[in-house]
């Protein structure tokens, strides 16, 4: 009787063996059904097989049944608390459900157990990457590299660490390495091309995404890392196209609706781009940056009020979220609340201290109030934090014009040029400068630079004919205010100017014509109705003249003295 038993169980060993290879087998090739299949017979036959509960885990882990998984690799580790292949293998289940402090935790008594494991030194630095604590990713990293220089996993992972840490160098040079290694890893094809896009260096970005998608042609990360890379390079369209890619192969993917919502925007097709946006928001009622993305499109609309709500919805959800606080100041701005503007713009800094962006646009708020040396405070620290932001410079060399500091704002202005001598606008500000320096030569000389740049740039061409017009030279400044305006007719000022430039020629019907102009884009302009009384004056339409004069006073401007008395003079009247 005794040797049938141990006939029977030889026999049984035998069968449990050839199931758990067979399933074994099957789960190394990707046939979940099969591999559970297979070890489930082993595990009918014999109930304490520590190694086939945890091979029909992984199987389960590889069909995303994670809790199935988490069963039997939690009863394998009761039958065989020193398997270190369950405990790593839970780890990764673990770090899949985004318990991450779990994972961590086995992947620790993993490698009390066998420390030289260089699996779960790999697989512990994926969560601490997932985790943002890059440096304990790359020590990982590092570790596993000791023991096995060849491991092409762990060179890819510590690349998109150092991604992740702005060594952008350094991550090229880790994924080169992994593609030495292995030329057809997609993954070291895809984290490189990351790091290329953040160098700005698009075209290797997108070959490298290229060979990765020919790898796998089914990877929508990678379409839409190559959609961001082709938006950086201002190829919308291909950006779209990716976008709409990885949305084919995943209809949820929250990131790449934002991202064609960006390309949508950067196209100004706003409507669209707020679709996207919306789809987002469907998908994840909690995702602050697809509200400030809406926000900032409602902005680009004019739909100001909606901005601000998206906005609010942003800060509400990440409290934190400097760059909202930043944009909704912006909005502030453009509806003339400038006090909130600055609030937002606090709000920024004391989040992002090295905010540059929200010290220049602060210290455009309160140039705006007139209040020109807190101003320049913000733009000295915003110089102090990028000393090569050529738009700071020039809009300290604007506040510094506003205190009658000229010889300062050339300077700025002058410095913005050096950094970028592309840049029209400190062309014309500089210009702007010199003219109040009366040095008119030397600021149509930087408005005529200002025009070579941007031929319809209209405030030049205003402004150059004011200085041809300090100059007497009547005809060259009525020629450019007539550019100005064709240019852009809602533009109020050339339309005053060539008034002034009329009257000097003693045009006066047509100073009148550019005067009710003027009014009809400007209602309220004083200055309008005060220069409009001038023309009538010198016509001889007294009364006109002096219901001109009531309707500047009425709105605050003083007339000049010298004009009222030349006015009473020659009507007759008082007033």
């Amino acid at each position: 009787m005794g040797v049938v038993v141990c006939l029977f169980l030889i026999g049984c060993e035998t069968t449990c063996l050839d199931y758990f290879n067979r399933g074994t087998a099957y789960a190394e090739k990707g046939l979940y059904d099969d591999a559970i299949s297979e070890l489930s017979k082993a595990l009918e036959i014999n109930p304490t097989y520590a190694e086939a509960y945890r091979n029909r885990g992984v199987a389960y882990a590889g069909k995303g049944q994670y809790d199935l998984a988490m069963s039997d690799l939690n009863k394998a580790l009761e039958i065989n608390p020193r398997d270190v292949k369950a405990y790593n293998n839970r780890g990764i289940v673990y770090g899949t459900k985004g318990q991450y402090d779990e994972a961590i935790s086995d992947y620790n008594k993993a490698l009390e157990i066998d420390p030289r494991l260089d699996a779960a030194y790999v697989n512990r630095g994926n969560v601490y990457l997932l985790k943002e604590q890059l440096d304990q990713a790359i020590l990982d990293f590092n570790k596993a590299l000791e023991m096995n220089p060849r491991l092409v996993e762990a060179y890819t992972n510590q690349g998109a660490a150092y991604t992740a840490k702005g060594q952008y160098d350094q991550a090229i040079s880790d994924c080169s390495k992994a593609l030495e290694l292995s030329s057809m890893d997609a993954k070291a094809y895809s984290n490189r091309g990351v790091a290329y896009a953040a160098k700005g260096q698009y075209e290797l970005a997108i070959s490298d995404f290229d060979k990765a998608l020919q790898i796998n042609p089914t990877e929508a990360k990678v379409y839409h890392n190559r959609g961001k890379a082709h938006r950086g390079k201002g190829q919308y369209d291909w950006a779209i196209s990716d976008y709409t890619k990885a949305l084919e192969i995943s209809p949820r993917y929250v990131d790449s609706y934002i991202g064609r919502g960006l390309a949508y925007k950067d196209k100004g097709q706003y409507d669209r781009a707020i679709s996207d946006y919306n789809k987002a928001i469907e998908i994840n009622p909690k995702d602050a940056e697809a509200y400030g993305n809406r926000a900032n499109a409602y902005d680009a609309k004019g739909q100001y009020d909606r901005a601000i709500s998206d906005y609010n919805k942003a800060i509400e959800i990440n409290p934190r979220d400097a760059e909202s606080y930043y944009n909704r100041g912006n909005t502030f701005s453009a509806i003339g609340q400038y006090d909130r503007a600055i609030t937002d713009f606090n709000e920024a800094i004391e989040i992002n201290p090295r905010y540059t962006d929200a010290y220049n646009n602060r210290g455009n708020a309160y140039t705006t109030k007139r209040q020109y040396d807190r101003a320049i405070l913000d733009y000295n620290k915003a110089i102090e934090i990028n000393p090569r932001d050529a738009v700071v410079y020039n809009n300290r060399g604007n506040a510094y014009r506003a205190k009658e500091y000229y010889d300062q704002a050339i300077s700025d202005h002058t410095k913005a040029l050096e950094i970028n001598p592309g840049y029209a606008t400190a062309y014309l500000n500089r210009g702007i400068a010199y003219d109040a320096k009366g040095e008119y030569d030397q600021a149509i000389s930087d408005w005529n630079k200002a025009l070579e740049i941007n031929p319809w740039y209209a405030e030049a061409y205003n402004n150059r004919g004011f200085a041809y017009y300090h100059k007497g030279e009547y005809d060259r400044a009525i020629l450019d205010y007539n550019r100005a305006i064709a240019i852009n007719p809602k533009y109020a000022n050339p339309y005053g100017n060539r008034g002034i430039a009329h009257v000097a020629k003693g045009r006066y019907d047509q100073a009148i014509l550019d005067y009710n102009k003027l009014l009809e884009i400007i209602p309220r302009s004083a200055e309008a109705y005060s220069y409009r009384a001038v023309a009538y004056y010198h016509k001889e339409e007294y009364d006109k003249a002096w219901e001109d004069v009531y309707k500047a006073q009425s709105l605050g401007h003083r007339v000049k003295p010298g004009f009222l008395q030349d006015l009473q003079n020659t009507s007759g009247r008082e007033k």
